[in-house]
């Protein structure tokens, strides 16, 4: 009898072992926002099991508007974090040692939304007018480009007054302002849904002026890779990750219902998902995850014109790497 209990607690313990010894490696994506066809690359890559076959558990975590990525990543709460360039840079110039390992969006949503009857019809009208605009790091393109165009931002018949815009349409709506900061697959077709047509409307996309910055980027700490294991780590995140992202864009209403499966809130639409998804296709065409070094450079360009306070005050060193996408992608 005791030789039949020794045998099984020793095939338990070996089974403990083995589960053990084969457990996935634990990570924690912190997003740029709610649940929503924006990030549906890495939802894919969940549903899909993409991680699994990587050996990784990752947990994703939504954002919101009073949370900051890079705080809740310098601050242990998340491994990983999506952010948009200007905000990554400006973090990382003030202190918060920020890295880009991998840049899923090649192109830029963000765009500005005018009423046609303000009159506006280039950018140069832009003064004398109120504009919303969004912070928590999503002001930096904005100021970037109107220190460009030479245009105060501190209100007055030469500059423009900024509406801290929350995240929604409202002020463009009830005509609390002339422009509202819209993305080409989200806000924008906010305000079409709610009665304005594109007839009514006058269309600035940052990628079309000449100063769009890079969106949506993954990013990690930079003293974390010093670790070859996290490294490890990072390779077949950003491969699954990857993965993910071109069965989106192949199947573009199939990743919007797996993002709406994984909306706890409830809050999401299928029509609006399924429309998010066919406009974030274009913005993660043409990317394979490693991050284009010209696009670095035309946003760093971008955010160190800025007058007398520019975004950036120098070019970043090491602020990217393509030491991860190098081994993801062989």
């Amino acid at each position: 009898m005791k030789k039949v209990l020794g045998g099984l607690l020793g095939a338990l313990l070996l089974a403990l072992s083995s589960i053990t010894a084969n457990a996935a490696d634990k990570l924690t994506l912190q997003l740029q926002w709610v649940t929503q066809a924006q990030f549906a690359g890495y939802y894919v890559a969940k549903d899909k099991g993409y991680y699994a076959d990587e050996d990784l558990d990752v947990t994703i975590k939504p954002g919101g508007p009073d949370i900051a990525p890079p705080q809740v990543l310098a601050g242990g709460g998340a491994d990983l974090m999506l952010n948009w360039m200007p905000s990554a840079l400006a973090a990382r110039e003030k202190g918060v040692p920020i890295v880009n390992i991998a840049q899923p969006f090649k192109s830029s949503g963000l765009q500005l939304t005018c009423r046609k009857e303000t009159g506006i019809k280039s950018p140069a009208d832009f003064r004398g007018k109120t504009i919303g605009v969004w912070f928590f790091g999503n002001e930096y393109p904005f100021l970037s480009w109107m220190s460009q165009l030479g245009i105060p931002t501190n209100g007055g018949s030469d500059g423009v007054t900024i509406l801290k815009q929350g995240f929604n349409v409202d002020p463009i709506l009830q005509k609390q302002a002339d422009c509202i900061s819209t993305m080409t697959y989200n806000e924008y077709w906010q305000v079409i849904d709610a009665g304005l047509t594109p007839d009514d409307l006058v269309v600035f996309k940052y990628q079309d002026q000449g100063v769009a910055t890079l969106e949506d980027g993954i990013y990690v700490l930079e003293d974390r890779l010093k670790d070859a294991s996290f490294k490890d780590q990072m390779v077949r995140f950003v491969r699954a990750s990857m993965k993910g992202w071109k069965w989106a864009e192949s199947n573009p209403d199939g990743a919007a219902e797996i993002v709406l499966d994984n909306d706890a809130t409830g809050a999401q639409t299928e029509k609006h998902q399924k429309r998010m998804m066919g406009e974030i296709a274009k913005l993660t065409a043409g990317s394979n995850g490693a991050l284009e070094p010209a696009d670095f450079d035309r946003t760093v360009a971008t955010l160190l014109k800025g007058g007398s306070d520019p975004v950036i005050t120098k070019k970043p060193v090491g602020a990217w790497t393509h030491e991860i996408t190098d081994a993801a992608l062989k």
